[in-house]
């Protein structure tokens, strides 16, 4: 959901920030993520997965993930300004819905939203590593 928000809600939408540096940082974070990935899934469907392939699965995230995320909110925080001067995507009242939408506040929330979700993912994900690495390394122990 972050990566089509970010996408289309935020680097599409606001074509100013497109040409910025956190830009570069959370798509080339994303595309070393997704090669590793969907390796992963591949080889794992043809019963034939290199512990390269699981390593690079489960170790990389701990550089990639905190560089997306920093590209992502550097990429919000960026196209702050010019949500807020142009009222991209909000709605005022009244309207005979008789409902308002605030994008910049939104915008904000979401990056709020990063400060509790980061870490419950990012410690869920260093579990997981921890949960199979050590699982193979086990195995690979001559007895």
């Amino acid at each position: 959901m972050s990566r089509v928000f970010l996408t289309w809600a935020v680097t599409h939408s606001v074509k100013e920030v497109q040409t910025e540096d956190s830009v570069l940082l959370f798509v080339v974070a994303w595309t070393i993520t997704e090669i590793i990935r969907y390796s992963f899934y591949t080889f794992s469907l043809l019963n034939h997965l290199p512990y390269l392939i699981k390593w690079a699965r489960y170790t990389l995230f701990i550089i990639l993930y905190p560089m997306g995320v920093t590209g992502e909110l550097l990429t919000i925080y960026a196209a702050l300004p010019y949500v807020r001067q142009s009222g991209l995507y909000s709605i005022s009242l009244p309207n005979k819905y008789n409902f308002s939408f605030d994008y910049y506040t939104f915008l904000i929330l979401v990056m709020i939203s990063y400060i509790p979700l980061f870490p419950q993912l990012y410690f869920h994900m260093l579990h997981q590593r921890r949960k199979v690495l050590s699982h193979t390394e086990e195995h690979k122990k001559p007895e």
